[in-house]
C-alpha cells in the first residue's frame, strides 16, 4: 500500500489568530484539499455543513463554500484548523495507508491563541494526537466523529449532534 508511496509535505498552514478559542485537528489534507490549499476542500467530506449547523443551525442554507468564506466563517466562530501530520507517506487520501508520520508543532497555536479545547476530526486523528502530540503538550484532545464519507455509518444530523460539545467552547 503505502510503503511504495512518496513522503507528502502537509502544505497548508495552520489557520488560526489570536482570537481562536478552540483547535480541531484532523490527520492530514485529502487529495483535493491540498489542490486547493485549504482544509476540507472534498465536496463530498460534510466537516462544513455539521460546523455551520453546530454554530449556526443552518448547515444547508448557509454554508461556506469559498477558501474565503471558510476562513471568515472560523474567525468568526475562533475556530483554528490544522492536522496532526506535517508529513507522512499516504496512498490518495486514505487515513488508512498513513506511514512514516512526522508530526506537526501545533506549540505556536497554542502560544499564539487561547486556546481552550482541541478536537480531533475522526479515530486516526485522535490516535495520532495521543502519539505525538500530547506527550508534548500535556493537553488532552476530545475526539468527535469523521466528517469523512467513509464514516457512512453517520448522518450528518447525528455528526451535527455529536459535534455540538464544542459549543461549550466557544
Amino acid at each position: 500500500m503505502a510503503e511504495g508511496a512518496a513522503v507528502i509535505t502537509h502544505p497548508i498552514p495552520a489557520f488560526y489568530d489570536e482570537d481562536s478559542r478552540i483547535l480541531i485537528l484532523g490527520s492530514f489534507p485529502s487529495v483535493k484539499s491540498r489542490e486547493q490549499l485549504f482544509f476540507y476542500g472534498h465536496p463530498q467530506n460534510r466537516f462544513w455543513k455539521v460546523l455551520t449547523g453546530v454554530c449556526t443551525s443552518e448547515e444547508l442554507i448557509n454554508t461556506p463554500g469559498t477558501v474565503d468564506e471558510k476562513k471568515a466563517f472560523l474567525r468568526e466562530h475562533h475556530i483554528a484548523l490544522w492536522d496532526v501530520i506535517a508529513s507522512c507517506r499516504i496512498t490518495g487520501s486514505s487515513d488508512a495507508s498513513i506511514r512514516d508520520v512526522v508530526p506537526n508543532d501545533i506549540g505556536k497555536i497554542l502560544g499564539g491563541a487561547d486556546i481552550r479545547a482541541i478536537y480531533t476530526n475522526g479515530g486516526k486523528a485522535f490516535d495520532l494526537y495521543r502519539r505525538y502530540i500530547l506527550p508534548q503538550t500535556g493537553r488532552e484532545a476530545v475526539r468527535l466523529p469523521s466528517t469523512s464519507p467513509a464514516n457512512a455509518a453517520y448522518s450528518v444530523e447525528r455528526l451535527i449532534d455529536e459535534w455540538k460539545i464544542i459549543r461549550r467552547s466557544i
